[in-house]
């Protein structure tokens, strides 16, 4: 797998049915390595290890519904009344960020309504909140205590 602009760690793999999978520590389970599942470990790691955020208030892959359709967010984060501080959308490495990302991530805060959301594909990482009309860029993603 590519190498990514965050933090490495001490990955977990195993091959099971030819196939290679990584752990998830928080759904405490081996998954398909995909590239997108590639970023979603990295970034939870960097969450959990360089920003201090509780593992027991992140959940992957979160089902909600949209318009009748079910989706999924990639990362959500909780703050301790289990309210949606994160919202953050997982790119594989070779997808290029675009106004499609962000209205999809736009779609799912319409139903979460968290304070952050997060568009990452590993190389590139946008942190933003919505203030009034507008969409507000953070320069770096906040730490779990300076929420």
């Amino acid at each position: 797998m590519q190498k990514l602009n965050l933090p490495p760690y001490d990955v977990n793999l195993r091959k099971m049915d030819g196939k290679i999978h990584i752990f998830d520590p928080i759904r405490k389970k081996f998954l398909v390595l995909t590239p997108e599942e590639w970023v979603r470990q990295h970034f939870i790691q960097f969450l959990i290890h360089y920003k201090n955020y509780p593992a027991s208030l992140i959940k992957s892959e979160s089902g909600l519904k949209y318009h009748e359709r079910k989706k999924r967010t990639d990362v959500t984060v909780f703050n301790r009344k289990m309210e949606p501080l994160l919202l953050i959308e997982c790119k594989a490495p070779e997808v290029k960020i675009s106004n499609n990302t962000f209205s999809q991530i736009a779609n799912y805060y319409s139903q979460f309504q968290a304070k952050y959301m997060i568009i990452t594909n590993g190389m590139e990482h946008y942190c933003f909140r919505p203030d009034a009309k507008e969409l507000v860029f953070e320069k770096e993603i906040p730490k779990f205590l300076d929420l």
